[in-house]
């Protein structure tokens, strides 16, 4: 136990809470279950610790442990509980839950047994708890934390600090606030660093080793991740790993099954399964159709890495077309659905349509639709329905 307290002060004492991300105000601290999802790297460790250097003023009554210790191996998490509330604690922050076998089962218990104990847990953004908890499901507050935006990237760097716009504030004054940030800031070199390597927090740490510590994310995702909390055995892990080789070496990727399930030498229900557990894991994002749901075995119009700097990361030959599908199509999902249209790129809440290209992209493919927008790279500021896209990077 005392390695655990020494762990969890020695992390504390290195955090550095001077900058907080999107989702810290937007959280409940006082609700007893809070349970933190997100993909690995995107920073979900440094908000936990952030708030206990914060927010408590004794900080011996809190304490952090992750659930993949070595002091799990001959403990539970009730003897962590226990222990830490009969030595005064009130509040139990559990970081990689998803690394601990039956965690579900485990923190019912300490939630029904230490009714003034409140429990913090992050894990896997493939974690599911609709069914996980039970009835607990129900009285626990779920929040999913992603990457950097582009407005946080800014702050981050101590370029700009702007505030968060909504969609519908980007599409009506675009050319305003465009103006006045650009007249603050030369926005597209900054815009260009943010694409290859500002989504994850610890580029900061890393510099040039960027692209290596992503590569070695992923890798953890494919070899930990997953295989903890969709229970897949090996041969699986490894038809990911040669789906994702094959979307590496050809961007934009043009989903075929058929051919995908001919190339791995499995089914197109397995090809199907492959797609499912990698969107799950934030490594690619499945686009559908409006008219179809986002179903495991629905087939998807088209398949996009997740953000950008994985698909820098990974792709030989990264498609500047795609590259900008995935950037916007990134920024949107945080708070609007997304979908792929008969024309155009981007469906947005099954009302917005976007046309996504570069400085010189017209209307032609979009013209006469009502709420058409064509959302153009390379340029500072828009004029009537043609918008910048660095300005999405600024919707949380």
């Amino acid at each position: 136990m005392n390695r655990l307290i020494e762990n969890y002060n020695r992390l504390l004492g290195e955090s550095r809470p001077s900058s907080f991300r999107y989702l810290y105000k937007s959280i409940n601290w006082k609700n007893r279950l809070i349970i933190l999802k997100g993909s690995r790297g995107v920073g979900k460790t440094t908000m936990l610790l952030q708030h206990i250097a914060t927010a408590f003023e004794d900080t011996s009554t809190a304490l952090y442990v992750s659930a993949d210790h070595i002091w799990f191996a001959n403990h539970s998490l009730i003897d962590l509980a226990e222990y830490h509330y009969t030595h005064g604690g009130t509040h139990l922050f559990i970081d990689e839950i998803h690394k601990y076998h039956n965690w579900q089962q485990e923190i019912k218990n300490i939630y029904d047994s230490f009714p003034r104990l409140n429990l913090i847990v992050t894990g896997s953004s493939m974690l599911r708890i609709e069914h996980a908890l039970g009835d607990l499901s129900r009285r626990c507050k779920e929040y999913t934390m992603r990457g950097l935006s582009f407005r946080e990237y800014l702050k981050l760097e101590n370029i700009a600090d702007w505030p968060i716009l909504s969609l519908e504030e980007i599409l009506q004054h675009h050319l305003q606030i465009a103006a006045q940030m650009t007249g603050q800031v030369k926005v597209l070199g900054h815009f260009e660093n943010y694409l290859r390597h500002g989504y994850y927090p610890f580029y900061i740490e890393e510099g040039d080793g960027f692209d290596e510590r992503l590569q070695r994310v992923i890798n953890t995702v494919l070899n930990e991740d997953i295989p903890s909390v969709a229970n897949v055995e090996y041969e699986t892990i490894y038809k990911i790993r040669q789906l994702l080789g094959i979307f590496s070496e050809q961007s934009p990727y043009t989903l075929n099954i058929s051919a995908l399930a001919r190339t791995l030498g499995t089914s197109t229900s397995q090809v199907m399964k492959l797609l499912d557990l990698l969107n799950q894991a934030a490594i690619i994002r499945r686009l559908f159709s409006k008219e179809h749901s986002m179903k495991m075995m629905q087939k998807p119009e088209k398949v996009l890495f997740d953000n950008t700097n994985i698909m820098y990361s990974l792709s030989t030959a990264a498609d500047q077309g795609t590259m900008r599908e995935t950037y916007i199509a990134n920024m949107l999902s945080s708070s609007h659905s997304i979908s792929m249209p008969q024309k155009g790129d981007l469906l947005v809440d099954s009302h917005w349509l976007f046309e996504v290209g570069g400085r010189t992209k017209g209307y032609k493919q979009i013209a006469n639709i009502p709420d058409s927008y064509v959302v153009a790279d390379g340029i500072d500021i828009g004029f009537e329905n043609k918008i910048p896209l660095w300005l999405f990077g600024m919707m949380y």
